[in-house]
């Protein structure tokens, strides 16, 4: 009987089922899209930053850079040291002095700690792994320059009396000039054992091998493809860094889109002691053993070790920029409070028509009420209406979300992504007379990513939950305003 006169309800009431089920599932629909373009624009973001530190990767920590000073005995702080010639360096011809010199130092701008903070973070609860890496930067110098015994001689025979001394002779024009160049590549020092967290996690061999564990102390390097391609080198060959000759092992790229954390990847302990920084890393790779417990370790690890600097993805989400930015900005603004104002306005026009569709049924209530229909059951009747015009629209709604998905998905909009990033010393030249020093430069890495929304079965479960929660309160209140007639309105309005 309650199923037949629902039935024979809705089936009189067309177009007011129509209409609230169309605005139901313009909210549902609103909602599910709103929410799995959301969830994609994240699922790029974390790819960048992944790109960044790696796959595995939950939180990282760094010693918190202090700022340049005076090093001892007046030497530069803050950053790699001057380039220093005596007398006997290099080899000279017909006044023309050749200089090659590397050096393998701390990138400029960071800061190193002691290895033991590696040992106090794994002790920390909830994480579940944790490597150490050090960041370096490899810097070349290799030019021409005058002669340099000869400016020695120079500079003693003008000390204390004139200083227009003879002009020394020789450098490439033959006129006491110089020129030069520098050139600086990365290089990070990563635990070969431990490659299932960090940046090797984001790697992915093209030729040759990764890193192994049988590798540690040795000369071995893993080349970035984009540095091998640029340098014209392959497995097998050699690659010089702080003057030493490394054997390359593999070439890898990067999984992520963007680009690889360095441009080669030597064993940790033989990047500390190539570098001179022996027991000392650049930064710590933390993995925590669930997601809901990243905040309570970041928390303890900035108890444990004051000094440093812990950050976690979504603290990294600020430094991305670009059109994924943007999107992501305003989607999580605007989009957000339009889908909530949708399903807002659909829930206010469920209720309208059904309090109005009660109004114009005053005849039909007043007698149903007369032959016996109690309140509750006119409540039920009523709210039953509301709630199936609802479902209606909640599965019109998800059909919609699904196919505008699947549109957005097979056209594949294409976001960009910068992530700011510091560069070596960059090549150089000098003129005559002319000193060298450390030129750091601000660069930026842009990626291109395609944009896919995921679907969540969760949300459409709670699109659908809300319409049908709506439809049985604005029923429910319809049908308490019918419940409330009386007999005797009915006999009127039918006399």
């Amino acid at each position: 009987m309650y199923f037949r006169y629902l039935r024979r309800e809705l089936a009189g009431r067309r177009k007011q089922s129509f209409i609230v089920a169309a605005g139901m599932a313009l909210a549902v629909a609103l909602v599910i899209i709103v929410n799995s373009v959301s969830s994609g624009m994240s699922n790029a973001q974390a790819s960048v930053l992944q790109g960044i530190y790696g796959v595995g990767t939950d939180i990282t920590v760094s010693q918190t850079p202090t700022a340049p000073g005076e090093g001892e005995d007046g030497e530069r702080g803050g950053g790699p040291q001057m380039f220093n010639f005596g007398a006997e360096d290099g080899a000279t011809t017909d006044g023309t002095t050749t200089v090659n010199q590397s050096r393998l130092e701390a990138e400029r701008g960071t800061s190193t700690m002691d290895a033991a903070a590696l040992a106090s973070i794994a002790e920390v609860e909830n994480v579940s792994a944790a490597t150490g890496t050090l960041s370096l930067t490899n810097t070349t110098f290799d030019g021409e320059l005058p002669d340099m015994s000869q400016m020695q001689q120079n500079s003693e025979d003008n000390t204390g009396g004139d200083m227009q001394g003879t002009r020394p002779q020789g450098g490439p024009d033959g006129s006491g000039g110089s020129a030069f160049s520098v050139d600086a590549f990365t290089v990070l020092g990563l635990d070969p054992s431990s490659t299932d967290i960090g940046p090797a996690t984001a790697l992915e061999v093209t030729d040759g091998r990764m890193l192994s564990a049988d590798d540690n102390g040795k000369d071995v390097v893993v080349l970035d493809s984009g540095y091998a391609t640029t340098e014209e080198l392959s497995v097998g060959d050699t690659n010089d860094i702080a003057g030493t000759s490394f054997e390359i092992v593999g070439v890898v790229t990067s999984t992520t889109g963007s680009d690889s954390a360095s441009n080669t990847y030597i064993p940790l302990d033989t990047a500390q002691t190539l570098s001179g920084l022996d027991d000392q890393i650049s930064s710590v790779s933390v993995q925590a053993s669930s997601s809901t417990a990243i905040s309570q370790v970041k928390a303890d690890i900035e108890a444990a070790l004051p000094e440093t600097t812990v950050n976690t993805q979504a603290d990294l989400a600020s430094t991305v920029s670009g059109s994924l930015a943007s999107a992501s900005s305003m989607l999580s603004t605007l989009g957000f409070w339009l889908a909530v104002l949708v399903l807002g306005a659909a829930f206010l026009i469920s209720a309208l028509f059904t309090i109005s569709n009660v109004t114009r049924r005053t005849r039909e209530f007043g007698t149903l009420k007369a032959i016996g229909w109690s309140n509750g059951r006119i409540v039920k009747q009523v709210a039953g209406e509301s709630t199936v015009q609802a479902g209606i629209g909640a599965i019109a709604g998800v059909v919609v979300a699904v196919l505008g998905v699947v549109i957005i998905n097979l056209i594949g909009p294409t976001l960009s992504a910068t992530t700011a990033s510091t560069t070596g010393p960059e090549g150089m030249s000098g003129g005559p007379g002319g000193g060298m020093g450390g030129v750091m430069d601000a660069a930026s890495s842009a990626i291109d990513l395609t944009l896919q929304a995921p679907l969540s079965v969760t949300i459409i479960v709670v699109a659908i939950a809300l319409a049908l929660l709506g439809g049985v309160i604005s029923g429910a209140a319809g049908g308490w305003r019918a419940a409330k007639l009386r007999p005797a309105e009915a006999l009127r309005s039918m006399a």
